[in-house]
């Protein structure tokens, strides 16, 4: 705080009610409600669900609109809530194999056993500004069918039936699973620490690390070979009454890239894998996310570390926007004691410097 200023309290209480007063707005205009903010900002409540780590699109929407929209600043808001809360245990791992899917692509092929659902989407927008919008353009309703009920198998378990990508990596269920909101990142970081790190990310800074790996920045070329969206059951195993309790579904996004194959003179070549995983519809930060996930698994697969998406003590130290923030935003507050310092500092050095260059001015003037 800026205590240190004279009157800083009261000009602190006062800035804190310009703040509410800026947010607010013109009173003339309508105010905005949560649900409103939930239904038709839902991708910016959907980040902040995924990078605040805490599933609840009502608080998602009010860290928002407190936030005036900073989406970074709402999911600091949310981690702060979060970090008051409770925790009475880990649900179960949940199957995205069994999503009730509203959108399913891939682009390894084009008939997949379930099919291609496009679903919502700006993919096949033309990106030109819709005046319609702005004034209260109500859309006719789309030719629709029911969220698919259809067995629709992973593309990722259908190349693994032929032997063709590496196995999933098999978790070891007496292993004990990580938990950066309760432990200090460390290194090296098996790759459950990287993924709850790279699903909490800033989607901005996954997204040029994934494009830099396209761009020749460390070895990755990848397929995008399925991204799902759609509802999946989050099941709790209740030890009082012995079975598994269902607590209701969450949306999800789950992205499963294909990358290059590698091999040795003992194992067959074969494709390797990438993965995301985020709340809601997510896209753009699961597929950044599996390509920085693949990258990240170099030293794993052999693979020379030449490239930032390939250093995991690079990503994983600077992929956190609510860190970044707090370090980039700190140099806001007072530093009136080192700076003088450092100014005393420089002109005693110039002062020295110009005392070391005026005695051979004198000198020659003698001679």
């Amino acid at each position: 705080m800026y205590v240190a200023v004279k009157g800083g309290e009261r000009a602190i209480e006062n800035a804190h009610r310009l703040l509410a007063h800026e947010r607010r707005g013109d009173r003339d205009v309508p105010e905005l409600s949560l649900a409103q903010i939930a239904e038709q900002l839902s991708l910016g409540v959907d980040r902040v669900m995924t990078e605040g780590s805490l599933y609840d699109r009502e608080l998602a929407a009010l860290a928002i609109k407190q936030a005036r929209g900073d989406l970074i600043e709402a999911i600091f808001l949310v981690r702060a809530f979060r970090a008051t809360l409770p925790r009475f245990g880990a649900t179960d791992p949940v199957n995205t194999g069994e999503m009730q899917v509203r959108r399913r692509i891939s682009s390894t092929f084009k008939d997949i056993p379930g099919g291609q659902i496009l679903g919502p989407t700006f993919d096949y927008t033309h990106r030109l500004l819709d005046p319609r919008l702005a004034d209260g353009f109500v859309p006719e309703q789309p030719e629709t069918s029911d969220v698919t009920q259809a067995a629709t198998p992973r593309v990722t378990d259908i190349l693994g039936r032929d032997g063709l990508i590496e196995p999933s990596p098999a978790a070891d269920a007496d292993a004990p699973v990580g938990d950066l909101t309760r432990e200090p990142l460390s290194f090296p970081a098996d790759r459950d620490l990287r993924l709850q790190n790279l699903a909490r990310a800033d989607e901005g800074f996954l997204l040029a690390l994934g494009y830099s790996s396209q761009r020749g920045y460390g070895r990755n070329h990848p397929f995008a070979g399925e991204i799902r969206f759609g509802e999946v059951e989050v099941e709790f195993f209740a030890e009082d009454a012995g079975f598994v309790v269902p607590l209701g579904s969450i949306e999800l996004t789950e992205c499963q890239m294909v990358n290059q194959f590698k091999g040795s003179a003992t194992e067959a070549p074969c494709f390797t894998r990438g993965y995301g995983l985020a709340f809601g519809q997510s896209e753009r930060k699961t597929m950044s996310m599996a390509l920085v996930d693949r990258s990240l698994r170099a030293r794993e697969l052999g693979e020379e570390v030449i490239a930032p998406a390939q250093d995991e003590e690079f990503v994983m130290s600077h992929s956190d926007n609510v860190q970044a923030t707090g370090f980039v935003e700190h140099l806001k507050l007072p530093h009136y004691v080192d700076f003088q310092s450092e100014l005393g500092l420089l002109r005693k050095l110039r002062q020295e410097f110009a005392e070391a260059n005026e005695a051979p001015d004198m000198q020659e003037a003698a001679e």
